[in-house]
Parts: structure tokens; sequence; C-alpha cells
């Protein structure tokens, strides 16, 4: 297994490009349940590309973006130039360098299972106000719920040897409500979808860290299978890539 901190630094193109944004329904019901205000600040941990930090700078929280990927951190910095409220931090979730209760919420998009769990859940709790939130989010590629995404999952297990070792799924719900304080965890699911040509169902496989890059011999028999499930599932030159958006939170204490 690569190092989690550096998988992602030669598909930071593909991620950013093809990659699913979250739900905007998100964010009105955080707002109706848990009174998610403007002015609560948001340390997005594990901040990436920047998409899941976009989602709260677009409601006008100030968020602070913690990434030890250079890569990756350096391509949210571009694509969040325009919002004078985002800071970003080479820290990890670990070690975010915070000072002790300094935010209100702190949420990891698509990577709280590449984080040490203890030493994230300490880190949290110290840079954690007084009754703050943790949200944890997945965009959660379904993957039975057509033939394309059933062939396209069994593609993943036959064509890249990481896949079975490196996916989130490996994490149940249980498991990841165990993160928060006894009684205040809840799990939320929200529709999502992206709608691909082949073109952008190439660039969505090689966003994926798992997969076998250009160069590697793995990488042309895992197109040309790509490029087969394609043909056989796609109808008017585009297959659906369903998700179930999971956002579980809740409170440390």
């Amino acid at each position: 297994m690569q190092d989690s901190k550096q998988r992602f630094s030669n598909r930071v193109a593909d991620y950013v490009k093809y990659r699913p944004h979250y739900p905007a329904a998100i964010v009105p019901y955080l707002q109706h349940h848990y009174g998610f205000r403007v002015d609560l600040t948001v340390a997005d941990v594990g901040s990436g590309t920047g998409i899941l930090s976009q989602l709260w700078l677009a409601h006008g929280n100030p968020v602070i973006g913690i990434e030890p990927n250079r890569e990756m951190r350096e391509a949210a910095e571009v694509l969040l130039a325009g919002y004078p409220h985002f800071r970003s931090c080479d820290a990890t979730a670990e070690a975010t360098g915070l000072p002790d209760h300094s935010v209100d919420v702190i949420s990891a998009g698509q990577a709280f299972h590449w984080f040490d769990v203890a030493r994230a859940r300490a880190e949290f709790a110290r840079i954690l106000r007084p009754n703050g939130w943790v949200l944890l989010i997945w965009n959660d590629r379904r993957t039975a719920s057509s033939p394309f995404l059933r062939a396209y999952d069994q593609l993943l297990m036959t064509h890249t040897s990481e896949y079975a070792q490196a996916t989130h799924k490996n994490h149940d719900d249980a498991e990841i409500l165990s993160f928060f304080e006894s009684g205040t965890g809840q799990l939320v699911t929200f529709e999502n979808m992206q709608r691909f040509d082949f073109a952008g169902l190439k660039g969505r496989l090689l966003s994926s860290s798992y997969t076998p890059a250009t160069g590697d011999p793995r990488h042309e028999p895992l197109i040309a299978a790509l490029s087969d499930i394609f043909t056989r599932h796609q109808h008017n030159g585009l297959v659906d890539f369903e998700y179930d958006t999971k956002l579980y939170i809740g409170r440390l204490g």
C-alpha cells in the first residue's frame, strides 16, 4: 500500500475534473437540524482539492483546509482562490497545528478512512470548541444498482490489486458511528449522481488511487476492459454513476 498522504499526487488533474461534488441539500439539512450558521468556523480535514471545503465556503463559512499532500493542497488553493475566508494548511488529521478549541465544526470528505483514528479523535477533541460537531462524509458509489455498476465494481476487483484494501467500504456504519460520543452519532443519506461519456468515465476511474496509472503494465488492459464495459452499457453515449452520499454527524464529548 502506498503512503496515504502521497497516493493521490499523480491523480490531481483527474480528481479535480471528475470526482463528484457533494449534494447541496446537505447545507439546508444541517441548518434545520443542527443550527449550521455562517459564522461557524469549519476545519475541513483531509481537504484534498477543496471539493467539500467549497460547499461550506459557498454557504459563507470560514474554512481552514488541512491537507498534507502538496499537489492536492495547491489545487485547492487555486480552486478556492476567490473565497477570502479560506485558509490552507500543510498539516494532518493527527496534527492539525490549530489552537485548542479554535473551530466549531470539523468535516472530512472522502478522507476519514486514511486517518489514524485514535490519534485523529484526540486531535479533533482538542481543536473543537465546546458543543462542536464532527461531520464525516462519503460519496459512496453504488455497486449493484445497475448492470453497469455491477460490471464496474467487478472491473476494479479484477484489475486493481489494492481496491479491496483501499476502499472506505471496509468500514461499516457501526464502526464509523463508534467514533462519536455514545448516543450523539447520526447517519443521514442523500442521493447523488454523475453522468459520463467514455472520456469522463476513464477520468473518473483514473482519479482513484488504487488504479494502475499510465506506464504501469496493467494500465492498458484496464482501459480496454473499461471500454468494453462502456460499450455494453452506455445509453446514447453515456453511463450513470450513482452514489449514496453518507453524512455521519456527532459530538466527541
